[in-house]
């Protein structure tokens, strides 16, 4: 389902979809993400409303997608025996993700 959040970064609000929530001290926090920017925000609980009708069902500007057949590496560095290699990991870096959108720029 898709929500309107307010975005501290952008500083208005925006369609998102909820991907996570998780617990602090002050209050409940989501992890968004925005399907017009294609960016990804934290937002506090008391900035999430309900998207109200027609607004629901325009397109999204922004399509979650992924690299067909290209698994995320890491470099894995052997301090002891002084070398360094690319293995296979869960997630992409930070640094990957940084130069692949330096890339598409």
């Amino acid at each position: 389902q898709v929500y309107v959040v307010f975005s501290e970064e952008l500083k208005c609000w925006c369609r998102a979809l909820v991907e996570s929530i998780w617990c602090q001290a002050d209050g409940f926090q989501l992890r968004c993400f925005l399907v017009d920017y294609a960016k990804y925000c934290s937002v506090a609980s008391k900035n999430i409303r309900v998207l109200a009708g027609a607004f629901a069902k325009m397109p999204h500007r922004a399509k979650k997608c992924r690299l067909h057949c290209t698994k995320p590496l890491t470099l894995y560095i052997d301090y002891c025996e002084n070398t360094a290699k690319l293995g296979p990991a869960k997630r992409w870096d930070t640094a990957a993700i940084h130069y692949f959108r330096k890339l598409l720029e």
